[in-house]
């Protein structure tokens, strides 16, 4: 599926780590074909393949970028992201991760275009905290997400998986824990506005560029009473959309694979790593904690590991360290 030459539609592909995969797919001998609207996007990260500037709800933009580039399967990372934007704009998230997602499925059909690789979330799963003697949070588990974006991604899940049993498709989805970290080389990196994630707001604080980071609880019944959260370097989520290509399913098969470390690192490990690999301390202060956190989120990515043959290779250090690299020195955004 992966092989020299195929043509592979990547919807978000200028976004994070919609570009991230797009490089690696190139590496691949693969032909990335980016469909993006450029909305949270970035021009700049189109470096692979050829670009079809679309919003994935114009099913007639879509059809011509299939019929145009022989598109052989589909890298579907279009969407909205923020969990607090889809608790006050629930319809808009709706409207993009649920209808654009349908929109690509009924275009896939028409086009002929068999197998779909889906950015899923660990959000699925929402705030069910985990006991000490089940610490991992397997594919199985109970799913309750807490917010609407997470509600998007859990309809987006199942219908696939009914368009694949009454069409014939194929789909994997990945649910991704805490992306995080930058290309080595230093070309394309984290750049969203406004930036959410912990790792690059810790960094900014360190480096003067916003105020002290606000740590949300400290009282939590962890080693050191902070969150723990399962860090993955994008790299790595590049490369499970890789090995979810070229899965071998029979028609109409859906899977769902955890994509993470099953390690967990809490705020204040990432804030110490943060300080060492920029050189300076990261200034915070102990906020409250934020209603639906639970102590811990961490993958079991066993079944990524047994059936994909996929297996992460970056630590927390070399996450934080390319990610400081990155946030120092940015190519764009």
């Amino acid at each position: 599926m992966v092989g020299t030459g195929a043509s592979i539609l990547v919807t978000g592909g200028a976004g994070y780590i919609g570009s991230h995969t797009a490089k690696a797919l190139a590496e691949r001998g693969a032909k990335p074909v980016v469909f993006d609207n450029l909305t949270s996007g970035h021009r700049e990260a189109l470096q692979w393949g050829p670009f079809v500037e679309g919003d994935i709800r114009d099913a007639d933009a879509l059809q011509a970028a299939f019929e145009q580039h022989s598109v052989s399967a589909v890298v579907h990372f279009a969407g909205l992201i923020e969990v607090a934007r889809s608790v006050v704009s629930p319809d808009l998230f709706y409207d993009v991760n649920v209808n654009g997602t349908r929109v690509l499925l009924d275009a896939m059909r028409r086009a002929g275009v068999p197998k779909l690789v889906f950015s899923s979330s660990a959000a699925v799963y929402g705030a069910s905290p985990h006991s000490a003697s089940r610490p991992l949070i397997a594919e199985d588990d109970l799913k309750e997400p807490s917010s609407p974006y997470g509600e998007t991604k859990l309809v987006g899940e199942r219908m696939i998986s009914a368009f694949c049993a009454a069409f014939g498709m194929t789909a994997v989805a990945l649910r991704y824990f805490n992306a995080a970290g930058a290309d080595p080389t230093g070309c394309i990196g984290e750049a969203h506005q406004p930036e959410t994630h912990l790792i690059p707001l810790a960094i900014d604080s360190a480096l003067g560029a916003r105020p002290p980071l606000t740590v949300n609880g400290v009282d939590y019944p962890t080693a050191d009473g902070s969150c723990l959260r399962d860090y993955v370097h994008v790299g790595d989520l590049a490369q499970a959309h890789i090995a979810a290509l070229e899965h071998e399913q029979p028609g109409g098969h859906f899977d769902a694979f955890n994509v993470g470390t099953g390690v967990g690192h809490s705020v204040l490990e990432v804030i110490a790593a943060v300080s060492r690999a920029a050189g300076r301390q990261v200034p915070y202060t102990v906020g409250p904690r934020r209603s639906g956190d639970p102590p811990s989120l961490v993958a079991d990515p066993a079944r990524a590991t047994d059936i994909l043959d996929w297996r992460w290779r970056y630590s927390l250090e070399d996450i934080v360290t390319s990610a400081v690299r990155w946030r120092t020195a940015p190519a764009f955004g």
